[in-house]
């Protein structure tokens, strides 16, 4: 199974927001088991969409200098289920920034419905205790998820026309 749950960045501003898409298809794995016949999302995985759209947003804010991880969620509301078909639209803004970590809301939308909010608290690990643990490589920030990061990015600079 795929563990990015989001396709692409929008938009990024630094330090401030990131508003990031999934297209939600039927050759998602999970839709065969999360229902048969009527196939939802996981919610826990359309939070999850939205946490590592935050935690891009807050590593990218210490130029991934941190070991960024999904602390605590602080406040979430699901208003409805999002199926097969749909496009979710992830919109988060920075809330606070600190060395020991950094909070996030966040908006799921379909279209202009809003299906779930929610509040996150990622904590920075602690450089000697996490190297110990984890080694230098940031498994946080690898490959694909700083690759969407750099798109949107590239795109940001392109003139309009």
């Amino acid at each position: 199974m795929r563990w990015i749950w989001i396709d692409r960045f929008l938009e990024f501003e630094s330090g401030k927001r990131a508003t990031a898409i999934k297209n939600l298809s039927l050759a998602e794995d999970y839709f065969a088991e999360h229902f048969p016949g009527y196939p939802v999302m996981p919610a826990s995985l359309i939070l999850e969409g939205l946490a590592q759209t935050g935690g891009i947003l807050v590593g990218e804010a210490n130029n991934f200098q941190e070991k960024v991880v999904l602390a605590k969620i602080t406040f979430a509301r699901f208003r409805r289920e999002a199926t097969a078909g749909e496009q979710l639209r992830y919109e988060v803004d920075l809330l606070h920034l600190r060395p020991e970590g950094a909070s996030v809301a966040g908006r799921v939308y379909s279209d202009t419905d809003l299906i779930a909010e929610a509040e996150i608290f990622f904590a920075h690990l602690d450089r000697s205790r996490s190297q110990r643990i984890f080694g230098d490589h940031n498994f946080v920030f690898s490959g694909e998820l700083k690759h969407l990061l750099g798109l949107a990015q590239a795109a940001a600079k392109q003139p309009d026309g």
